[in-house]
């Protein structure tokens, strides 16, 4: 009954039937609200949360055996990533167990030749994070036991940063402006968002370096100064993070004491709760909350700058202390 003559069925039999929501409760996270037919569901459910990566639970069912014209055979993958297009079907070690799911996803696959579906042993969780953008968990200098949370996934990332240029480019239609991006932090928001503004521009970078001052003025001094003449050109500063506002006031002063035609800020991370000066932030990409975070440029002593996400770290990492006049964390004092 299940062969490779099912291939021959009508179209209109392979209709995948969507199932039934298994939501029990609306609030607490992902993994506690839905209903599991098995605890290792619970568990990668879990697992997928922590990662933040988007999933629906047996969403569908496919027919994949007919007895006549009734279906005498359905399958339905246990996941479904709506961001990587993907079915999984989880397994264990069990031989039992495994032979009937390598049957129905093979039937999965010849069927639905469109469909992408995989079987998933526990084994295949690291390639399932490699795929996903998550394989920079295991570098060298990062032990998993030093991230606290994923605070933004490599896909919203992505989204939230196409979502900025967008809006750059319809603010400065017709005009020309000048990204000045402030080191180093910015590396990786700064080369993403410059790839998708559609106005001509010109780059350039400022390098501050920041002390244990004793008044708010004496705490931060430019080390690398822009090159590109800004008087009567419109400016946009590239953050890769705003938290008490003083660094970014002292160097939005500095620009605009060269008289530039406009002077904006753009920031991939804002913490608003911290803010000691007022300053003007007009495009902004995440709020975040009052914890230390590395990855996608953002660092801890100069580790952690090439993972996909951004990540809070464990306060037992570090410890921040306030030497007059040694360099501080870039973190402590923006």
């Amino acid at each position: 009954m299940a062969s490779s003559a099912q291939i021959s069925v009508p179209q209109k039999w392979r209709r995948p039937v969507r199932q039934r929501s298994r939501l029990v409760r609306r609030t607490g996270p992902a993994h506690a609200r839905v209903e599991f037919a098995h605890p290792s569901e619970q568990e990668f459910a879990r697992f997928l949360d922590y990662y933040r990566i988007r999933w629906v639970y047996e969403p569908v069912s496919f027919p994949i055996a007919w007895e006549g014209e009734r279906v005498a055979e359905m399958f339905t993958p246990d996941f479904y990533l709506p961001e990587h297009d993907l079915y999984l079907e989880l397994t264990t070690m069990k031989q039992s167990l495994v032979t009937p799911k390598n049957r129905k996803v093979r039937l999965l696959r010849e069927l639905y030749p469109d469909v992408n579906v995989r079987l998933l042993y526990r084994k295949d969780y690291q390639q399932l994070l490699a795929k996903a953008g998550y394989g920079a968990v295991e570098v060298q200098n990062l032990r998993k036991q030093d991230i606290g949370d994923i605070v933004i996934s490599p896909v919203e990332l992505e989204t939230r940063v196409r979502a900025l240029a967008r809006k750059i480019t319809r603010d400065y239609r017709g005009r020309s402006i000048v990204l000045v991006g402030v080191l180093k932090g910015i590396t990786f928001f700064f080369a993403d968002l410059a790839r998708e503004i559609k106005v001509p521009f010109v780059i350039d970078y400022l390098d501050l370096r920041r002390y244990a001052g004793a008044l708010p003025r004496e705490r931060v001094r430019i080390a690398r100064d822009i090159d590109y003449p800004i008087e009567g050109r419109h400016v946009l500063l590239v953050e890769d993070i705003v938290n008490t506002g003083l660094t970014l006031d002292y160097v939005l002063s500095e620009l605009r004491s060269r008289n530039p035609a406009s002077v904006e800020v753009v920031t991939l991370l804002d913490r608003a709760t911290r803010r000691l000066a007022k300053v003007p932030v007009r495009y902004v990409g995440f709020q975040i909350p009052n914890d230390y975070v590395v990855g996608y440029g953002l660092d801890y002593r100069e580790l952690y700058r090439n993972l996909p996400f951004i990540c809070t770290l464990r306060s037992s990492l570090y410890e921040i202390a306030a030497v007059p006049s040694s360099p501080l964390p870039p973190e402590a004092s923006r």
